[in-house]
């Protein structure tokens, strides 16, 4: 008795409780100033020259509820929300049952967010699931209930909902899929086209028709049971044609909204910022985005890609400063908002040479160091690898770096690998910053490690800016709606790397596109020499499912991959497109200046034949640190023969 009786006012003490806390949040609510929703522009993104990347979109795409269609109305909060009319921003009943679904099933089957919360989020920028978070969001959508009739409510989600292929707000979405105006959709459009917010690309019509139709029964569903329509109305219009228009009639570039997503990815990871934004009246983003570059990218993307199902990842960076001036991260994000740029990790193939042939020229070696290019299997212990160069072409002689940067040769590459050991490369790699681990195995050398491309820009812009390292960013600043800056990005500008090593690297990257050096074999980006005015550091990379193309000058640095989402293999017909994207972005930057860097003091030159490495009367300009140029020396492999041989790391059988 007693204990039942210590039950009741302990319930009785928790409504009592939770009812004064209610209501002094609504007081508090009440109290506060009113802020403003009557807009989609909360979050504005700027570019690099301080203009709105979005103006094109916004106030002139923002619909009064009358000017919806009441089917799109009802359907919406049906399937959202079917009290939104009744409670004061949260439904109570819908969290308890919620609850009990989750905790019965063991697993999140269920959400309880109101369409009241969901525009809190809309508006403002929220990530994490923290108490304290969740305790502003709601403290925002009671003062959103307070200040606001639930027609503006209904009226601001409308705008600002994200209906997939980069629409926001429902005119966006009418326009897009079915080319009308809001208020003319009809019952079976409009209840196909609420559905898609639930998951924007799983359940995009244009390329998911049978997920959207799916959904669009939910909602068709939820309507019957909220007694909007009738059973047999439902089965009517769920079996009426549409006809699904999936174009955008926009100016702006499709392409942008990955750059979009890029940078708020990036506020991700800015935990200074994380809680500022919630307590802001909206914010100002400025970006680093150069809409140009971003256009010239996203045109050459199409014009090479038009015969080809492969996707597309691609970056435009300025090396002595890390900003990322252009972002592709998918051909269309019409029809995949998946970001490849920020989100998937590829095999990296030879693109990670630089990386090893730097380590070798600290080590010692020099453009004209030699190693017997053959077929070859590498005893490792236990195990043999037998790495093949490209179509199986091979010197079956001692060639220099030169020849092996030039022509990729991958046995050179191991050589090298096992000679420096294993942990120079993975050393290397930590060394520039690229947060993705190498494994100290033999593969690495030749690219088997799976890195996202921003993260592995980290590499590059050392190399491009001469040893220096500066991060990758989208954001400069952020400000609030006064100006009064919020965040702003702190320039680091280290040296990482050894200033005339890299300049002897860069320059043997050059040797990838030059016709001088066609031998045995072909220099590997033959292809794109005539595409090119200007003098690059640029290395290719193949696996059997990637494509890439990695270059750059003093002013920019180019990277782009291709590939197919699901690992399949990629053709080998198909090898040149990245490198034509590649080629025709970086020499047609209407900014570059294409110069490049001055020779250090303690670096000389030598012509030496590109095959041996000796010198040679007519041969290939290569860069040395003074006291190593092959006139010092009769042969070259004097270093190579004083220390310990490649036998200590492994076998080789022939």
């Amino acid at each position: 008795m007693k204990k039942t009786l210590f039950l009741v006012k302990l319930f009785l003490f928790s409504i009592f409780t939770f009812i004064i806390v209610n209501i002094s949040f609504y007081v508090y609510a009440f109290i506060t100033p009113k802020f403003s929703i009557n807009t989609n522009k909360n979050i504005i993104f700027y570019d690099k020259d301080n203009n709105d990347i979005f103006e094109e979109r916004n106030e002139s795409e923002y619909v009064n509820l009358n000017e919806i269609s009441d089917d799109v109305k009802n359907a919406i909060v049906s399937v959202e929300d079917k009290n939104f009319y009744k409670h004061k921003g949260f439904d109570y009943f819908r969290i308890i049952k919620a609850l009990i679904v989750n905790i019965t099933s063991g697993k999140i089957k269920q959400g309880a967010s109101t369409i009241s919360q969901q525009y809190v989020k809309n508006l403002y920028l929220t990530f994490d699931k923290t108490l304290k978070r969740k305790i502003k969001e709601a403290l925002l959508t009671i003062e959103l209930e307070t200040h606001y009739s639930k027609d503006e409510i209904l009226e601001g989600y409308l705008n600002t909902i994200n209906f997939g292929a980069g629409n926001y707000g429902i005119k966006d979405a009418a326009k897009f899929y079915f080319n009308k105006e809001p208020s003319e959709l009809t019952l079976e459009e409009a209840s196909l086209i609420v559905g898609i917010p639930k998951n924007p690309t799983y359940y995009n019509p244009v390329t998911n028709f049978e997920n959207a139709k799916k959904r669009q029964k939910d909602v068709l569903n939820s309507m019957v049971n909220n007694k909007y329509i009738t059973k047999s109305q439902m089965n009517e219009i769920f079996n009426k044609p549409l006809n699904i228009y999936g174009k955008n009639e926009k100016k702006e570039l499709t392409s942008i909204y990955y750059y979009k997503d890029a940078v708020l990815k990036e506020i991700e990871n800015i935990t200074e910022i994380k809680d500022l934004l919630i307590d802001n009246n909206g914010i100002k983003i400025y970006t680093n985005l150069d809409k140009d570059v971003q256009k010239l990218l996203e045109t050459n993307i199409e014009n090479e890609m038009s015969n080809t199902s492969m996707e597309v990842a691609s970056v435009v960076i300025k090396p002595n400063s890390g900003r990322v001036v252009a972002l592709v991260g998918g051909r269309d994000y019409s029809i995949s908002e998946f970001n490849r740029a920020t989100s998937s990790k590829r095999q990296v193939g030879s693109t990670i040479k630089p990386f090893l042939y730097y380590s070798a020229l600290e080590n010692g070696f020099t453009p004209s160091s030699t190693f017997l290019s053959e077929k070859t299997t590498f005893n490792l212990g236990n195990t043999s690898y037998s790495p093949k160069n490209a179509s199986n072409i091979y010197a079956d002689k001692e060639i220099s770096m030169l020849a092996a940067i030039a022509y990729s040769d991958n046995i050179y590459a191991m050589k090298t690998h096992l000679f420096l050991g294993m942990d120079t490369l993975s050393n290397t790699i930590k060394r520039v910053k690229i947060n993705t681990n190498v494994k100290e195995i033999a593969s690495s050398a030749l690219g088997t490690t799976e890195i996202n491309i921003l993260d592995y820009s980290n590499g590059f812009i050392t190399l491009a800016n001469e040893g220096k390292h500066e991060n990758p960013h989208l954001i400069e600043k952020i400000t609030d709606n006064k100006g009064n800056i919020i965040y702003e990005y702190k320039y680091k500008n280290e040296y990482l790397l050894n200033k005339k090593y890299v300049y002897i690297l860069n320059n043997l990257l050059t040797s990838t596109y030059n016709y001088s050096l066609v031998n045995y074999s072909s220099p590997t980006l033959l292809s794109i020499s005539n595409d090119l005015s200007g003098k690059y550091a640029v290395k290719s990379g193949s696996t059997a499912t990637d494509y890439w193309t990695i270059g750059y000058n003093k002013d920019y640095l180019v990277m782009v991959w291709a590939g197919n989402d699901d690992n399949s293999k990629v053709k080998s017909t198909e090898s040149k497109i990245v490198k034509k994207i590649w080629a025709k972005t970086i020499d047609n930057i209407y900014d570059n200046k294409k110069s490049w860097y001055e020779i250090p003091d303690t670096i000389t030159a030598a012509i030496i034949d590109p095959i041996s490495g000796k010198i040679a009367s007519n041969g290939y300009i290569c860069y040395y640190e003074k006291g190593s140029e092959p006139n010092y020396f009769d042969e070259l492999n004097i270093f190579i023969s004083n220390k310990k041989s490649i036998s200590e790391n492994c076998e080789v059988v022939r």
